[in-house]
């Protein structure tokens, strides 16, 4: 049997049920060893159900889990009703609604997962925020989205999961010149010219900026803890086959 999954859990989410998971526990063999939930990766597609099943019972049981096809844009769905978990999932890389009884659901694998809730209102949201999306705005078209719900960002609350940190994620020489000035604070000098990024502190200044009233870090390296997470970059430096992706959930309780 496999261990039980162990949804990591943000303080300032509060009671609000949620949960980062990790690659802890679940069906999935081989490379992606553990709890992987991404479709596509050259694993039994059964224990990828399972695995989702298994995800979506520790966090909010009986829900319907409802998650985009991601392609790292900044597009966000309004969700009203739950969609088939498979394919034909419409394209999105964020997520808000004020049903409860739904579970939102999101992927990856060093990009970093944002979980946003206004409990004031009944209002959830989630974001996959890799660079591109981050700095296409997912973050602040999630807010946008939550608050043509009700919410009001001054009482939204953000958490920022695991994801890959700036001593793991080494970027070219060019790779700065796609932002400000003013973001040059968050690139560190690198080996031979080259840069390491802070997605993360990058994440968390913009929604500062966009006036989110309680932003938190939970400060886990994808990359660096290989027992807990799946790490696309990771896989890639050892020129292994696939990667597993872990998943970040949140709903609001019937």
């Amino acid at each position: 049997m496999p261990k039980a999954v162990e949804p990591i859990r943000a303080p300032s989410l509060g009671e609000v049920p949620h949960g980062f998971l990790t690659r802890c526990g679940g069906h999935s063999a081989g490379v992606v060893a553990g709890l992987n939930v991404g479709w596509g990766v050259g694993d039994d597609p059964a224990a990828v159900q399972a695995n989702r099943r298994s995800a979506a019972e520790a966090v909010l049981p009986g829900a319907p889990l409802v998650c985009p096809y991601q392609y790292h844009s900044a597009e966000v769905l309004r969700v009203e009703a739950p969609w088939p978990d498979d394919e034909r999932r419409p394209r999105g890389d964020a997520l808000v609604t004020d049903r409860k009884g739904i579970l939102l659901g999101i992927v990856t694998a060093d990009c970093a997962p944002v979980l946003f809730a206004d409990v004031e209102a009944g209002v959830i949201g989630a974001a996959h925020a890799g660079w591109r999306g981050a700095h296409g705005g997912v973050c602040e078209n999630t807010i946008e989205t939550m608050e043509a719900l009700g919410a009001r960002r001054e009482r939204i609350a953000a958490a920022i999961g695991p994801t890959i940190a700036q001593a793991s994620y080494e970027v070219g020489a060019d790779f700065p010149d796609a932002f400000t000035e003013e973001d040059a604070r968050f690139f560190a000098p690198g080996r031979d010219g080259r840069f390491q990024f802070d997605l993360p502190a990058y994440i968390a200044a913009r929604l500062a900026r966009a006036g989110v009233g309680r932003v938190e870090d939970l400060a886990f390296d994808t990359y660096a803890d290989e027992a807990r997470f799946y790490s696309y970059r990771r896989s890639t430096h050892r020129g292994e086959a696939n990667y597993g992706r872990q998943i970040s959930l949140i709903g609001m309780a019937s």
